[in-house]
């Protein structure tokens, strides 16, 4: 595999903890923490309903409906605005203690790093600032651009087109199977981060590189 020109960071879970915005929903769901998990995959699940219908909605909004659709399951009440409290630290995610050096690491080798997110353009930026790590960053690019999100493929030869790269000069850095799976089926090189909790799709493409933490790729960049 020749080394990325263009290098693409997915955001949640890949750069930023989500444990703020779990434990907030925990509590927003009668303190049942063991519930946050049901209420990410529900919203991946209507984003990609979203896609499919051709209908695109903001992300938060999504998170903030399919919270109140997994409270209702679970005998909660949760109104609208109550549900959109919970999910507001999204926007306020530390990094993962691996990131900023890592960052730092691949900035200094003069790689080309753009943020590649589910999440909007507004809170992308928000996040970026909130975690300190605008400045690492060439461009934040957003699904928002396209109206469709990941794993689409669309979205991934967007962003290759917007960073004026080939889509096979590109990598797609994330600790999601799906997201990975997807940005390889589109043609892209692809590096898993095997956070805790996450796992590559079996049936799925092979992925270009594997790595425990972020703080591991770039000596597999350097092996290239």
């Amino acid at each position: 595999m020749a080394r990325p020109k263009v290098i693409l960071f997915d955001v949640n879970e890949t750069l930023l903890d989500l444990t703020p915005v779990k434990e907030s929903v925990g509590k927003a769901l009668g303190g049942r923490p063991e519930l946050a998990p049901l209420w990410f995959t529900t919203l991946l699940q209507y984003s990609l309903v979203a896609t499919v219908a051709d209908h695109y909605l903001d992300f938060g909004e999504i998170g903030a409906a399919c919270l109140r659709m997994v409270a209702r399951n679970h005998g909660v009440g949760l109104s609208e605005k109550e549900a959109q409290e919970a999910v507001a630290p999204m926007r306020s995610l530390p990094p993962h203690p691996d990131v900023i050096p890592t960052l730092g690491r691949l900035r200094d080798a003069d790689c080309r790093l753009f943020t590649l997110t589910n999440s909007s353009k507004a809170a992308v930026a928000d996040q970026m600032k909130h975690a300190g790590l605008t400045e690492f960053f060439e461009a934040l690019l957003s699904v928002e651009d396209v109206g469709k999100y990941k794993p689409h493929a669309d979205v991934y030869r967007w962003a290759a087109g917007r960073a004026g790269a080939d889509v096979s000069e590109c990598l797609l850095v994330a600790a999601h199977g799906w997201d990975v799976a997807g940005a390889a089926w589109a043609g892209m090189k692809t590096a898993f981060v095997a956070r805790p909790g996450q796992q590559l799709f079996p049936p799925g493409p092979a992925i270009d590189i594997t790595v425990p933490s972020l703080a591991e790729l770039p000596g597999e960049l350097d092996r290239l």
